[in-house]
């Protein structure tokens, strides 16, 4: 285990009427704690999950790749500042690993090529193959099945995005293999039922206030996908 938990300083927030901090869940949970090394995130969208994943990276000073920035319409200058107002148990000194989230991945694809340009034994990190030239799901599993085999923190947004259901699987596989080989940890915020089945995990759910720890067969995501295939027939009746 790299870390063992999150304590959320809630009473030092800068204010309650920006995002993430008028989120009702953040205000009112104190804490979570890991003793897996496997963690999912699960929840709505908007619900904070993704958010409080960047800020464990950004307080663990796990690089988060970013593409150019754009300009906006109305920024919220309170947007990635939530990792100042949490505390990361960590186990040791410094936390290596790294986050992955599908919209950020072609960008770090890109800067590989170019990387592999003036050194092409960057490229033996991946396969020896250029991530840019394989389908989406394929640069994701390529990225999953070399990198993860070495210890670290591994922070997850949302990678089943990419994958179909047979890749899944695989990434659930790929998750057995390599935690009994090293010191990993993986904190993943997903929304499939099939990553959610890895044995053992830990899963914290942001629909609830505060966040709560849940059991697998309790999720709403198993509970829509188990009752949509038994009687797909009563979804689909628009009638």
């Amino acid at each position: 285990m790299q870390i063992t938990g999150v304590r959320i300083l809630h009473e030092r927030f800068p204010t309650d009427e920006a995002y993430p901090f008028n989120l009702e869940i953040f205000q009112k949970t104190d804490s979570i704690e890991f003793s897996s090394p496997v963690t999912f995130f699960i929840g709505e969208n908007g619900t904070g999950k993704s958010t409080l994943l960047r800020a464990i990276a950004k307080r663990c000073s796990i690089h988060i790749w970013k593409d150019d920035e754009r300009y906006r319409f109305r920024p919220n200058k309170f947007e990635d500042e939530l990792f100042r107002y949490i505390d990361v148990g960590m186990t040791g000194g410094e936390v290596t690993g790294s986050f992955f989230a599908s919209e950020l991945f072609r960008y770090f694809a890109e800067v590989l090529d170019e990387w592999a340009i003036a050194d092409p034994g960057t490229l033996s990190y991946f396969g020896d193959e250029s991530l840019m030239g394989r389908s989406h799901g394929q640069s994701h599993m390529a990225f999953f099945q070399n990198r993860y085999h070495r210890e670290g923190l591994f922070l997850l947004d949302e990678p089943e995005n990419a994958l179909s259901p047979k890749s899944q699987i695989a990434m659930l596989h790929l998750l057995k293999n390599v935690i009994p080989k090293g010191k990993v940890q993986f904190i993943i915020a997903t929304h499939s039922p099939i990553l959610l089945a890895f044995p053992g995990a830990e899963i914290y759910s942001f629909d609830t206030i505060p966040i709560q720890k849940v059991g697998y067969e309790d999720t709403e995501y198993y509970r829509v996908y188990r009752d949509f295939l038994n009687n797909r027939e009563k979804y689909l009746d628009w009638s």
